[in-house]
């Protein structure tokens, strides 16, 4: 049985989580404890060398990265969450890279701050929060014409963001995100999914 290392409040973690959810795999689940350091142990980093969260071990092939896990997962798993469009794969794959690129890195920085108690200089989470705007712009106009991101399906590009947002709505990211009605629409659609809501302990 496929093995994952992780931590449920990581966001990494559950973007993995999410897809073997969705994709209806059955796995064995190892929590690392990122509180006591147990990712920068040996234990962990055997598995993922960069002393991080998640990896997995699928009967002895092992792989680190929470967006190339998910990508593995999804061609193993039963409903795949990459249509069959070459289009439509293509849109996912932009859509991951802006959330890796764009997105991400500058969503955590709120995270930091009024989740984790990481503080940050005012002048980067003002930074952080225009990047945030704009690529929420760009998914609005989106969002206008589909119901997800990279079209009329829930797809691993909507994977992607969700676990930013989860933590983001408990921050003054919020307000940013209200300023969008249709990116507020799909937070709904996606954030009420049954998968997410176990993945986040809502269920």
């Amino acid at each position: 049985m496929l093995k994952l290392f992780g931590n449920p409040y990581s966001t990494c973690t559950r973007k993995v989580l999410m897809t073997l959810a969705e994709t209806s795999q059955p796995y064995e689940f190892t929590v690392v404890d990122l509180g006591k350091g147990e990712h920068k142990q040996p234990e962990n980093m055997k598995h993922q060398p960069f002393g991080r969260v998640p990896a997995i071990d699928d009967d002895g092939f092992e792989m680190f990265e929470s967006r190339a896990i998910a990508r593995y997962l999804n061609e193993k798993g039963a409903n795949k969450l990459t249509p069959g469009d070459a289009k439509t794969r293509a849109k996912i794959e932009q859509w991951i890279s802006v959330e890796t690129s764009e997105f991400s890195q500058n969503a955590m920085k709120f995270v930091y701050e009024y989740v984790m108690k990481r503080p940050q200089e005012p002048a980067v989470l003002e930074a952080a929060g225009k990047a945030i705007e704009k690529v929420c712009s760009v998914m609005e106009e989106t969002l206008t014409k589909t119901p997800f991101l990279a079209g009329n399906e829930f797809s691993l590009a909507d994977v992607c963001y969700m676990p930013y947002f989860e933590y983001g709505m408990t921050t003054p990211a919020k307000e940013i995100f209200a300023k969008f009605p249709h990116v507020m629409k799909w937070w709904e659609t996606v954030s009420t999914r049954p998968t997410w809501q176990k993945v986040v302990g809502k269920a």
